[in-house]
C-alpha cells in the first residue's frame, strides 16, 4: 500500500512539462454542436423490442411509406427491429460529405444491438434542422446470449454501439473565423493561468499583444497591429506553451477506493489514531428436539446466531508537515492504512485545517 502511494505520487511530482495553449483553450465562437436523431436497427437476432411496441411499429410503417409501401402498424411482428436514440457531435468548420462518429442507443426494451444496422435517420439540432445523416452497421464490442433453459453469458454493454465515420454531414457548421479579435477560453479558468498565458503570448507575439479580461478570457486583437492572416496567427498562439497553474485538489472515488492526491496537496504536522471495527455474524441451523415424556412439542429447526466483534487498536501517530506531494503519499503510506480506510482519514485531516487542499467526492 505503501509502495503504491509513493509511486503515484512520484509520478504526479516529476517535473511537469509546459501545456500548449490548444490543449487547454478553446477559441470563442468556435466549438462542436450537438446533434441529435431517432433512428431503427433492424437484424437483430430476436433481441430486438418487444413485438408490441408502438414506437417500433410506428416508425416501421412511417419507413415503409416512404418506399412505397402502406402497411398496417397493428399487424407488424417485428421482435428483430430496436427503436434507438443517435448522439454525435458536428465538429466547427464541418463541410457537406464529411464523415463523423456517432453513438446508438437503445430506448425501448432490447436485449442486445449487437449485430443490428442503423437505417437512414436525419440528426438534428436545436433548431430542428438536419445537419448529417447517420447509417450504417452497429460496432458494439461485447456480446450476449440466451439459451432455452434460462442460462445467458454476457460480456460488456450490448445496448448502445458506435458507427464510426457513419453519419455524413449535410450542411456546413456555423461557424466563422474571428475577424476583429481573438478570444482564447480557458477549459479551467484560473487567474494566475491566465496571467500566464498573457505573458507567454506577449514574448513570442510582441509586447502589449494579448489582454487578459477574467479568469477565463485572454484577448488577442487581429488589427493593424497584427497584418498576419487569422488563420496563421491562431496557429502561432495555439502553439505556444504555458505552465497552467494547478490547484490543491484530492480526488476521492469511494465506489472503487481510489484517491488521487494532485501535485501541490500539503500536509502539516498533526497527530493521528485510527481503527476499523469488524463485526462477524454466523448463523448455523440446529435441530431442536423438545424432550417428549414432558411436552408434545415437535422437532424444530432454530437458526442459531453468533456475534463476534473485533476492533484495531492503533497507536496515535505524527504526521509529518509535508511540502510536495511525494512527502504527503509517504507520511500516508506510512500509516499502514486501506484505501478505504484512507477516505475518512483524508476527510479529518481536512475537517482540522492539516490537509492543505480540495477534496473532490466522484
Amino acid at each position: 500500500m505503501r509502495n503504491l502511494i509513493v509511486v503515484l505520487a512520484l509520478a504526479l511530482a516529476s517535473n511537469a512539462s509546459a501545456d500548449r495553449i490548444k490543449d487547454m483553450t478553446s477559441i470563442a465562437g468556435v466549438r462542436d454542436n450537438h446533434i441529435t436523431g431517432f433512428g431503427i436497427v433492424i437484424g437483430l437476432d430476436g433481441t430486438g423490442d418487444d413485438a408490441r411496441s408502438a414506437v417500433v411499429r410506428e416508425a416501421l410503417a412511417k419507413m415503409l411509406k416512404k418506399l412505397g409501401m402502406t402497411i398496417d402498424p397493428n399487424q407488424m411482428k417485428a421482435k428483430n427491429v430496436a427503436a434507438v436514440m443517435i448522439t454525435t457531435e458536428l465538429p466547427a468548420f464541418a463541410k457537406p460529405g464529411m464523415t463523423i462518429d456517432v453513438t446508438v442507443s437503445s430506448m425501448g426494451n432490447a436485449k442486445s444491438l449487437v449485430g443490428g444496422t442503423l437505417l437512414a435517420a436525419p440528426l438534428k439540432g436545436p433548431d430542428q434542422r438536419t445537419w448529417a445523416i447517420a447509417q450504417g452497421a452497429l460496432s458494439i464490442g461485447g456480446h450476449s446470449a440466451e439459451g432455452s433453459s434460462g442460462s445467458s453469458e454476457k460480456k460488456n454493454h450490448t445496448l448502445v454501439g458506435h458507427i464510426p465515420g457513419g453519419a455524413i454531414v449535410e450542411a456546413a457548421a456555423p461557424t466563422e473565423v474571428p475577424k476583429h479579435q481573438i478570444a482564447f477560453i480557458l477549459d479551467k479558468p484560473d487567474f494566475t493561468t491566465a496571467t500566464r498565458m498573457r505573458d507567454a503570448i506577449d514574448a513570442a507575439i510582441g509586447p502589449n499583444t494579448a489582454r487578459v479580461v477574467d479568469a477565463a478570457t485572454v484577448i488577442v486583437p487581429t488589427g493593424k497591429s497584427l497584418p498576419e492572416d487569422v488563420t496563421k496567427l491562431i496557429a502561432r498562439l495555439e502553439a505556444i506553451e504555458v505552465e497552467p497553474d494547478m490547484v490543491a485538489k484530492v480526488v476521492i472515488d469511494e465506489k472503487t477506493g481510489t484517491i488521487v492526491i494532485g501535485e501541490n496537496v500539503r500536509l502539516r504536522t498533526a497527530a493521528i489514531t485510527f481503527g476499523s471495527l469488524t463485526v462477524e455474524i454466523d448463523e448455523a441451523p440446529e435441530v431442536s428436539q423438545p424432550n417428549a415424556p414432558f411436552t408434545k412439542g415437535k422437532t424444530q429447526v432454530v437458526n442459531r446466531s453468533r456475534l463476534h466483534v473485533t476492533e484495531d487498536h492503533n497507536p496515535i501517530r505524527v504526521l509529518n508537515k509535508a511540502g510536495t506531494v511525494a512527502d504527503v503519499a509517504a507520511a500516508l503510506g506510512a500509516l499502514g492504512a486501506k484505501p478505504r480506510d484512507l477516505v475518512p482519514i483524508l476527510r479529518a485531516l481536512k475537517a482540522a485545517g492539516a490537509l492543505r487542499a480540495e477534496i473532490e467526492l466522484l
